[in-house]
């Protein structure tokens, strides 16, 4: 567990993005090849249940939020079983996976961020940078006919595989991502915007925009920060503000102007 003479490896977990880029050119979904194979079972019966649901267009759409003009969305998921796939990092868009903009990373930069980037995913619990996934919808909080809740289904499977990681977890996933299957000990970062006179609000709308940093940050450094001190020293020497208000948490301050800058120019890009 990260003892003195072994080398402690990083892990970033993503939250998913409910829109996802269509098409793709890979294999259809094969589900025992995904990461993490013992939550096949549990990624077998969601596919099953998305797949009949989709039977019923009106029934998918009201069971899944979407609206008619959404109906593309909830069609996606009767061709989960056919469709082609994408790796997971380029089948996520969104603001946090424009600004980690993995397309525009070498080769090696890459292939760091495929072994230390994952997604939790309430149709899959959690895939690696390399695993080909369809487009899907569905969301963490959704109840599918004639299951029990997403949480419950997951956090007995998905909860023991992250809680015995020896990486260091830094979790970046959404509070109802976290929900499904928390991890103790993992570290946190919260996003603060700071305004000249010292005030400071909570970040939301752009929140994604400077996780997104980070996650770029950490899936291509190539330093592997043992504990959420080292981490914090890594994001410092990057020219963040980072505060470390004690136990795994720790604080991104972000300049109000800043905030709203950045996050703007990947909402337009």
């Amino acid at each position: 567990m990260g003892g003195r003479g072994v080398l402690r490896l990083v892990l970033v977990l993503l939250p998913p993005s409910e829109t996802k880029h269509p098409g793709g050119d890979g294999a259809p979904l094969d589900l025992p090849t995904l990461a993490t194979p013992e939550l096949t079972p549990v990624r077998e019966r969601l596919v099953g249940a998305l797949v009949d649901l989709a039977a019923d267009p009106a029934a998918a759409r009201q069971v899944l939020g979407l609206s008619e003009a959404q109906a593309g969305e909830a069609a996606r998921n009767a061709l989960l079983r056919t469709a082609p796939t994408l790796p997971a990092l380029e089948r996520y868009t969104g603001v946090l996976y424009d600004a980690l903009d993995v397309r525009s990373l070498t080769r090696s930069q890459r292939a760091r961020a495929d072994r230390r980037l994952a997604v939790g995913s309430a149709l899959l619990g959690l895939v690696r940078g390399t695993d080909a996934i369809p487009a899907y919808r569905l969301s963490a909080g959704t109840v599918l006919p004639g299951l029990p809740t997403l949480r419950a289904l997951w956090k007995p499977v998905l909860g023991p595989v992250l809680a015995r990681s020896e990486e260091l977890v830094v979790d970046l996933r959404s509070g109802s991502y976290q929900a499904l299957a928390p991890v103790p000990g993992a570290v946190t970062i919260d996003v603060l915007s700071e305004r000249p006179d010292g005030s400071r609000s909570v970040v939301s709308h752009f929140n994604k925009a400077h996780k997104g940093r980070v996650a770029r940050l950490l899936a291509t450094t190539t330093a592997e920060p043992a504990d959420v001190v080292r981490l914090r020293a890594l994001l410092r020497r990057a020219g963040l503000h980072v505060e470390h208000p004690g136990g795994t948490a720790l604080t991104l301050v972000v300049p109000a102007d800043e905030v709203t800058r950045r996050g703007r120019s990947l909402v337009q890009s």
